[in-house]
């Protein structure tokens, strides 16, 4: 004899939930990076683009999020390290059309925190890591890091492929040039002593 089990989302099983219905969380502003490496931390969340005001001044919007994937931990050397991967669809403007453009932006780093007072630490980091200073409390500005990641990860120029630009917005040339009017080559006196 079996019994049949009430199926419902929130009753107690041993099936697993579906990893859809689960919301991603944002991630932490700061976080104490000794405290999350001894715990070896994970955070997987979301940044709302909206919150990281430097990016979105060269972008065309705001909306959207960024995908974070963060992990702390303590390397061979006895080193904190904070290993990360950001993601995200953005919208940038062309410099070739000037028509907006859908770009992802995708970016691994690996920091080791740092006291600021402890200048002679930077020579034993290993070339792997970036360092990062601590704040007063001890703490890492997360969003900071993941957002000056992203601006590294921008181009400089965006630009569609050439055959995805409307020909007729192509931006050739910036008003009228003037033809530059002749000047004497400074050479042409060392000629004529040349000459005799």
């Amino acid at each position: 004899l079996t019994k049949k089990r009430q199926e419902s989302f929130d009753s107690f099983s041993l099936d697993l939930y579906d990893a859809r219905l689960m919301q991603k969380v944002k991630i932490p502003i700061t976080l104490d990076p000794t405290r999350a490496a001894q715990k070896r931390s994970t955070f997987d969340g979301i940044i709302p683009l909206v919150n990281l005001t430097r990016l979105t001044e060269s972008l065309v919007s705001s909306e959207g999020d960024v995908d974070v994937v963060v992990h702390c931990g303590t390397d061979e050397q006895g080193l904190v390290f904070i290993e990360a991967q950001a993601r995200c669809q953005v919208q940038v403007k062309c410099e070739r059309c000037s028509e907006h453009m859908n770009l992802e932006l995708n970016s691994s780093f690996a920091y080791t925190p740092i006291r600021s007072d402890k200048d002679s630490a930077h020579d034993d980091i290993p070339e792997r890591y970036e360092v990062v200073e601590k704040n007063e409390h001890g703490e890492v500005n997360l969003r900071q890091l993941v957002e000056d990641e992203l601006i590294l990860a921008l181009p400089l120029f965006p630009m569609h492929d050439v055959d995805q630009c409307d020909p007729t917005k192509l931006q050739t040339s910036f008003g009228h040039i003037e033809p530059e009017p002749e000047k004497p080559n400074p050479f042409a006196i060392l000629q004529e002593l040349k000459k005799k």
